[in-house]
């Protein structure tokens, strides 16, 4: 078996570690950076191994859900858990947009504090996924920065206002 196309993203940002975690483990904080330049929900976040984070986010086309479920939580290092496309009953369902992509994705998150900043590194790997969903996701690798991006910007300002 081949080894799976894995999605890398890196940030630093000037802000120390317990800040950008807190970004990614309390609802309202994370709210205001995922998913921007659209409304987003958090129905539920506990993040702890076996606990869910539900989201939805509000489009003019109307909402897109997704679930995940966290495998892995040690404050403030590392997040890790299956993300997944979900319908509005929180049940993991194919992406409607592109049937092809990766029903779940594991998705690890790390926070490293380098002299009173962060560096954090997503990556996204299909997860028990087909030959398809494979293909789909390292077709999409090329783009996959731009939406993380998006968000990482928001973040950034978000932290920097924090921080005043």
């Amino acid at each position: 078996m081949s080894e799976l196309p894995t999605f890398v993203l890196e940030k630093t940002f000037e802000a120390p570690r317990s800040l950008v975690w807190r970004t990614w483990t309390d609802p309202k904080l994370l709210s205001r950076w995922y998913g921007p330049n659209v409304e987003t929900i958090i129905h539920q976040l506990d993040a702890r191994p076996g606990g869910l984070w539900l989201n939805e986010m509000k489009m003019s086309r109307g909402s897109s859900y997704q679930r995940s479920e966290y495998l892995e939580v040690v404050e403030p290092e590392r997040l890790v858990c299956l993300m997944a496309n979900a319908d509005q009953n929180w049940n993991v369902t194919a992406n409607p947009m592109m049937p092809d992509w990766p029903r779940i994705l594991l998705t690890t998150v790390t926070f490293k504090e380098e002299a009173g900043r962060t560096l954090m590194t997503l990556s996204w790997t299909p997860h028990e996924a087909s030959d398809a969903e494979i293909s789909c996701f390292a077709n999409a690798m090329g783009n996959l920065g731009k939406g993380w991006a998006a968000g990482f910007d928001v973040l950034e300002k978000m932290l920097a206002e924090l921080q005043v």
